[in-house]
């Protein structure tokens, strides 16, 4: 399945996951295929927990990466609250990246972290400047315009990423409402819905590929 997306922020590789424990190999293809994409002159990645608040999360994921590929190094961001964001220890670690991977957890927590930050602003140019940029679960769910309120119900400002798009991660196509109340906003042209153990891969043309071992769902308004 290829899908068209509209890009809204230049990157080389954008992968987001619909979830899935990387320590029961869930996303193990999808991981070795992000260590693959990494520029080979950088081979750090950098872990924003934001979403979590968990430093143990970026412990055992540096831990199963280098399980993968011992030449990689993991570092952790400690973002997270707002006075995080701007700390330019993490906006260099960002920068000098050729991964940042966002860890999933809740919705609410890293936009009200990050969205319009220093760090948001980082990770914009990190992307445009090769670094892969992946994230999973809530995380992967906020690129679009919107997400979803995982505290109060409803929906958030999204950071933005993907043009007129809304995403809902750990999808289950036998119950779609969330991403339907997402598709219900003005302005949101397309909805994709990303299962666990599944990505989709996008490239500086804003052409989707899948990864992993579900279906992606993908609903169009009509004109």
């Amino acid at each position: 399945m290829k899908l068209a997306l509209r890009l809204a922020v230049p990157v080389e590789t954008l992968v987001l996951i619909g979830g899935g424990e990387f320590s029961f190999g869930d996303t193990r293809e999808i991981d070795q295929f992000l260590l693959s994409k990494m520029p080979p002159d950088r081979r750090t990645i950098a872990f924003v927990p934001t979403a979590s608040g968990s430093a143990e999360y970026a412990q055992h994921i540096g831990t199963y990466f280098r399980g993968l590929d011992p030449g990689v190094e993991v570092v952790n961001l400690p973002i997270y609250r707002g006075r995080d964001s701007r700390r330019q220890k993490s906006l260099n670690a960002i920068m000098n990246a050729g991964m940042i991977y966002l860890g999933g957890g809740v919705t609410n927590s890293l936009l009200e972290t990050i969205r319009e930050s220093p760090t948001d602003l980082a990770l914009r140019d990190a992307a445009a400047h090769g670094a892969v940029i992946a994230a999973i679960g809530a995380a992967a769910s906020c690129f679009g315009t919107h997400a979803r309120d995982m505290r109060a119900g409803g929906s958030l400002p999204g950071l933005g990423w993907l043009t007129k798009t809304v995403i809902d991660t750990g999808f289950d196509p036998q119950n779609d409402v969330n991403l339907r109340r997402l598709m219900s906003l003005p302005d949101v042209e397309l909805g994709l819905g990303i299962p666990a153990r599944t990505a989709v891969v996008i490239d500086a043309s804003g052409a989707g590929e899948i990864l992993g071992e579900g279906q992606i769902a993908a609903f169009r308004k009509q004109a």
